[in-house]
C-alpha cells in the first residue's frame, strides 16, 4: 500500500517530475535505491501514470481558453466524445454525471476561432447545446 514516504515522494515529484533520485532521497531521509523501488512501484500500481509538463498556452499564441460543457443525446455521445479525441484543440476530454455529460478544455488562437470551433461541435449529430465557460485568470494548477 501507499505509505506517508510514497506521499512525499508524489508531492515532489508534482512540484517537479524532474527531480532527482537523490533529491528526493535527501528530502525524505531514505536510500536513491529506496526512492527508485518506490517510483517504479507507484508506476506499476497506476498511481504515477505519466510524467509530464504544464504549459501556459498564451506563451503559444492561444489567447482564447474554455472549459465547454456538452450536452449530448445519450446514443450519440461516444460518437461525438470519438471526434473530439481526434481534435488538436481539445486538450482535456472527460465524461461526467455533471451538469453537462461532456467537458473539454479547448485551446483556440483568439475569439473569433474559438467561436467557429464551438460552432462546429454545436453541429455535430446528437449535440444538444455547447456551454463554454471562458478562463479568464489561472488562480491554481
Amino acid at each position: 500500500m501507499i505509505d506517508e514516504k510514497d506521499r512525499k515522494i508524489i508531492k515532489m515529484l508534482e512540484g517537479n517530475s524532474r527531480i532527482s533520485y537523490g533529491d528526493i532521497a535527501r528530502g525524505i531521509g531514505i536510500s536513491d535505491v529506496a526512492v527508485i523501488k518506490r517510483i517504479r512501484k507507484l508506476e506499476q500500481l497506476g498511481v504515477i501514470k505519466k510524467y509530464t509538463i504544464v504549459i501556459d498556452p498564451k506563451k503559444l499564441g492561444f489567447n482564447s481558453v474554455s472549459i465547454t460543457g456538452i450536452d449530448a443525446e445519450p446514443e450519440h455521445i461516444f460518437n461525438i466524445v470519438e471526434y473530439l479525441k481526434e481534435r488538436e484543440y481539445v486538450k482535456y476530454l472527460a465524461l461526467t454525471s455533471g451538469d453537462h455529460v461532456i467537458i473539454a478544455i479547448i485551446w483556440a488562437r483568439d475569439g473569433g476561432e474559438l467561436a467557429k470551433i464551438h460552432k462546429e461541435v454545436s453541429g455535430l449529430t446528437g449535440v444538444k447545446r455547447v456551454c463554454p465557460a471562458m478562463i479568464l485568470e489561472v488562480l491554481k494548477e
